[in-house]
């Protein structure tokens, strides 16, 4: 790894070692198409919404009962609700460090926590003060770690964008109290929730302190040696099984397992620890292969909100949390910046498509916390007014009991622009795809300013033309998705040379001048998708994905009466694209098969039969069917969903009508 000299402030991670220095929010912003309207939808809609919902709710008086000695009979929200507030904060110092969220917002909230702050730094309102449980007397199921880490993060975002302010200060004392109260001497346990570990390291990035480091280490290294107590869900739920160096796949609660894990990286850059990065990386790889959806989606349980067993992943059982998306996002960004493999941009990318793009309903006023990829039955829609007391759902809903998603996916989209592109010493690569401005400075002091302008993801071609450049060779670097594999990739350099590329990264290095141009054209058309037989849940099933864009089928686009469960595909046919989808990004998808119709004649019978008995075929209708981006479900109300589509036999589909 090298080391890392920031150009930039404003980054939501800044590591000071890695294979490629992350370009900050005053470097790359993000100017029209996909991502663009959802972060304007986040800055003008959202924000707001969360904010609104934590005052109705009380999560935000609890800090004002705190501080007026009344929270003992006024508390309201789980233990952890405390986060909530801190994950706006930081959603919204990022947001102004790219838009125009008023400063006099973060200063309100601000003074709230200010005035709950004890004198020694520790800020809780779940524990602590007359009539509580003391501090740190249930660190399994507490959060008393998980919320600091949050209030920290909020702090350095703080700091990052608008300079050192109160919050900042507030952030530091919380951070002073717990180095003096869980480092050397102190109570030797961690967290049943892992997060304190990346603000500790994101703090001593900031401040230069070691201490923060070191604690941060500490946490890792204890974790894994039944520090916490057992519980009905096992250690390994709170990763507390194995220690991290040990540990061959994420297993667990997803959130948890993925917050560690990206922790563990921090502390293995900063304190160039080559094997307990490897062992991250190996976990990773295992996940992936074995634990992760389709749609880059992670958690097959719902119980327990935890990973499932190798291979075990149901599509109508996937809990695919939406934070646990967030924190895949957060560790396969820090994966790439320690190591530069564009393996870890394909798995976020994916993720943000289909996952974290997915919670949020187009108006940015409801979400999804569990992310099925099939819904059988249509659900109630849920109230507008009132908190949703559940986490599953086939309609998003505005607030939950559980509310931590909503606040995730602010933070994420309003720091998205900070993931699109990176430096090193030889130039700049571009690791996500949208309509950019990119203005940076290489090595040496050269400025290098770039467009980026695509229609993506409904379509392939992504447009990069130089406005500035230094009078020497540098290298702009593409990368070429995973997804492009068994197709072809054309990139055209200045002078209108294509080259065929391969999945992976595709480089040109020359002197450029202003006004010269790169063209990368994905080839982004509908492809029919098998899994691995070992994923029992979907053999005999396909799905459609259309460049990074996962498709399902929905209900409201079947004929009147028809649910999903009624559809069988014919993948010996292409999938053809059709008019634009419901949110007008990434198209429809057509594909032959047929909707058949149950027949109430023979009403209900014994569902089973010998294999050699005759069969008596459904009677169905053969069907253009049409299939939308997943992300864009359930925007139109009740409606029954599925992903991976059975198919039909060939000889059992019925003539055209």
């Amino acid at each position: 790894m090298k080391e890392n000299t920031a150009r930039s402030a404003a980054l939501p991670v800044a590591p000071t070692r890695g294979r490629l220095r992350p370009l900050g929010l005053d470097e790359v912003r993000i100017t029209g198409g996909f991502w663009a309207r959802r972060r304007h939808t986040n800055e003008t809609v959202t924000l707001g919404h969360c904010r609104d919902w934590m005052e109705r709710v009380g999560w935000t008086g609890n800090f004002r009962a705190a501080a007026e000695g009344r929270i003992q009979q006024d508390r309201r929200g789980r233990e952890f609700a405390d986060s909530e507030l801190y994950k706006l904060l930081e959603a919204m110092a990022w947001q102004s460090g790219t838009g125009t969220t008023p400063d006099a917002e973060t200063a309100a909230l601000t003074e709230v926590l200010a005035a709950a702050q004890e004198p020694d730094g520790y800020l809780n309102t779940a524990f602590g003060r007359p009539g509580q449980r003391p501090r740190h007397s249930d660190l399994a199921w507490g959060h008393e770690l998980y919320c600091a880490g949050h209030l920290i993060q909020a702090g350095v975002a703080q700091a990052r964008t608008r300079g050192e302010g109160e919050l900042t200060r507030i952030a530091r004392r919380a951070a002073d109290h717990v180095c003096a109260t869980f480092g050397p001497g102190g109570i030797e346990g961690v967290c049943g929730h892992p997060q304190i570990e990346t603000a500790l390291v994101e703090l001593a990035r900031l401040t230069g302190e070691r201490r923060y480091l070191d604690q941060a280490a500490l946490f890792v290294d204890r974790r894994g040696h039944g520090t916490l107590p057992d519980g009905e869900f096992g250690r390994a739920y709170h990763q507390d099984d194995l220690p991290v160096r040990e540990a061959t796949v994420l297993r667990g609660h997803a959130v948890r397992a993925l917050y560690l894990a990206a922790g563990a990286v921090d502390v293995a850059v900063e304190t160039r620890d080559d094997a307990l990065l490897a062992a991250v990386v190996r976990q990773w790889e295992a996940t992936v292969a074995r634990r992760t959806y389709l749609t880059g989606g992670m958690g097959a349980h719902h119980q327990d909100e935890s990973f499932g067993d190798d291979f075990v992943l149901p599509p109508d059982r996937a809990y695919s949390e939406t934070c646990a998306g967030v924190a895949s996002v957060m560790l396969s960004w820090r994966l790439l910046l320690a190591t530069g493999e564009p393996r870890y941009a394909d798995l976020a990318e994916r993720t943000l498509f289909n996952v974290v793009a997915t919670s949020p309903a187009e108006d940015g006023r409801s979400f999804f916390y569990a992310n099925t990829l099939h819904r059988p039955h249509r659900d109630a829609a849920p109230a507008t007014e009132t908190v949703s007391p559940r986490a599953e759902s086939g309609l998003r809903a505005p607030w939950f009991a559980v509310s931590c998603c909503p606040t995730n996916v602010a933070r994420t989209l309003a720091q998205l622009p900070a993931h699109l592109a990176t430096a090193d010493d030889q130039g700049v690569q571009l690791h996500q795809y949208a309509d950019a401005e990119i203005d940076t400075t290489l090595t040496g002091g050269h400025r290098v300013a770039l467009r980026v302008r695509t229609d993506y993801p409904s379509g392939g071609t992504v447009t990069v033309t130089v406005d500035r450049s230094p009078d020497h060779p540098w290298t702009l670097t593409l990368r070429v998705p995973a997804w492009t594999a068994h197709a072809t990739t054309w990139l055209a350099d200045p002078d209108g040379r294509r080259r065929t590329v391969a999945p992976g990264t595709a480089g040109t290095t020359r002197v450029f001048r202003p006004g010269d141009e790169i063209r990368l054209e994905l080839p982004v058309r509908a492809r029919w998708i098998r899994a691995d037989p070992r994923i029992d849940a979907v053999r005999g099933t396909v799905a459609v994905q259309r460049g990074p864009l996962v498709y399902c089928a929905e209900s409201v686009d079947l004929p009147e009466g028809h649910e999903v469960d009624a559809v069988r595909v014919d993948p010996s046919a292409e999938p053809e694209d059709g008019p634009d989808g419901p949110d007008g990004a990434g198209g429809t998808v057509v594909v032959a098969g047929e909707v058949t119709a149950h027949d109430a004649r023979h009403g209900e019978s014994w569902p089973y039969r010998p294999l050699d008995a005759p069969a008596r075929p459904p009677a169905a209708d053969r069907a253009g069917i049409v299939l939308v981006p997943y992300h864009s479900w359930a925007n139109r109300g009740p409606s029954t969903m599925r992903v991976w589509l059975p198919t039909v036999e060939p000889d059992h589909l019925a003539p055209p009508t």
